[in-house]
């Protein structure tokens, strides 16, 4: 049950980056597509943040330390960007225009879960 409230929420903070980040776009007009394309791309998401993610920490480990954590900004933004690019090609109609873009969809998605997380609460096992 928590895989689908955090995919939901995920989906919640794509939505809302669409909203905010104007380089993030979801290009259909139909709601139910939209709804499905927001969930698949949540998907997507969790999948790259879970694979590849926790390799870019390990390698990368100098350069969080040196730039005190900052470069996690970089690496969310590209993670993002990237998710963005899987969607294209599996023809899901996400779209990410660019770095800033996703810099700023990443943050807003971030933002999003985070607030959930509290609404919500944590995982519990």
């Amino acid at each position: 049950m928590f895989i689908i409230i955090r995919i939901v929420v995920v989906a919640l903070g794509l939505w809302a980056a669409e909203y905010f980040v104007e380089g993030v776009k979801v290009t259909t007009n139909d709601t139910g597509k939209k709804v499905l394309t927001l969930l698949a791309v949540a998907v997507i998401f969790g999948v790259v943040n879970a694979v590849i993610k926790p390799i870019v920490k390990t390698v990368g480990c100098a350069a969080y330390v040196l730039t005190l954590g900052l470069i996690a900004l970089v690496v969310n933004a590209l993670l993002f960007l990237l998710t963005g690019w899987i969607a294209d090609k599996m023809d899901l109609p996400f779209q990410v225009d660019g770095f800033w873009a996703a810099f700023w969809g990443a943050i807003i998605v971030a933002v999003v879960s985070w607030l959930a997380s509290l609404v919500l609460g944590g995982r519990d096992d």
